[in-house]
C-alpha cells in the first residue's frame, strides 16, 4: 500500500471510491478529475482534508488494481475505514464521476455494481442515486 502504513481516513475512502471509478475503463478523463477536484474543494465532509493525499491515495488505487484480488482488497480497506452511514456517500461520488463526461462505459457500470454490492447499498436507493447523478451530468 503506498500511503505510507498510514491508515485510510473516510475522506481518503471516498477519494479512493472516486478514483477507482475513473480508473475503471483504463481511460481517466480530465472531466472526472475535475470532478473528483470539485468535490474534494467544495463537501463539507473535506473540509480539512489534505488534498496532497489525492495523489497518494490514487497511486494506492492503481497499485491495488495491478493485483488479480486488488478490488477486494479496496473494498475491504474502505469497510474498515469508512463508517456505514457514509457507504451511501460513497456511492453517490463513485456515480457523479461515472457521469461527470457524460458517458459511462460498461466497465464502469460493472465497478459501480460492485460497489453497490460491496457497500450493501438498497437497490431502491442506488437508484435515486444514480437518477441524481444522471440529471446533475445530462448534456444537451
Amino acid at each position: 500500500m503506498s500511503l505510507d502504513a498510514s491508515p485510510l481516513s473516510a475522506q481518503d475512502c471516498l477519494v479512493a471510491m472516486m478514483i477507482a471509478v475513473s480508473m475503471s475503463d483504463a481511460n481517466v478523463r480530465t472531466s472526472e478529475l475535475v470532478a473528483i477536484q470539485q468535490v474534494v474543494n467544495h463537501l463539507p465532509i473535506f473540509a480539512d482534508y489534505d488534498v496532497d493525499r489525492i495523489n497518494k491515495v490514487a497511486a494506492t488505487v492503481f497499485d491495488l488494481f495491478e493485483d488479480e484480488d486488488g478490488l477486494d482488497a479496496l473494498f475491504g480497506l474502505v469497510k474498515e475505514a469508512l463508517e456505514p452511514e457514509l457507504f451511501e456517500t460513497a456511492y453517490a461520488l463513485a456515480c457523479d464521476v461515472a457521469a461527470s463526461d457524460a458517458h459511462i462505459g460498461q466497465q464502469e457500470l460493472r465497478l459501480l455494481e460492485e460497489i453497490r454490492y460491496a457497500l450493501e447499498i438498497d437497490r431502491l436507493h442506488a437508484a435515486a442515486i444514480e437518477r441524481g447523478a444522471r440529471a446533475r451530468y445530462i448534456v444537451r
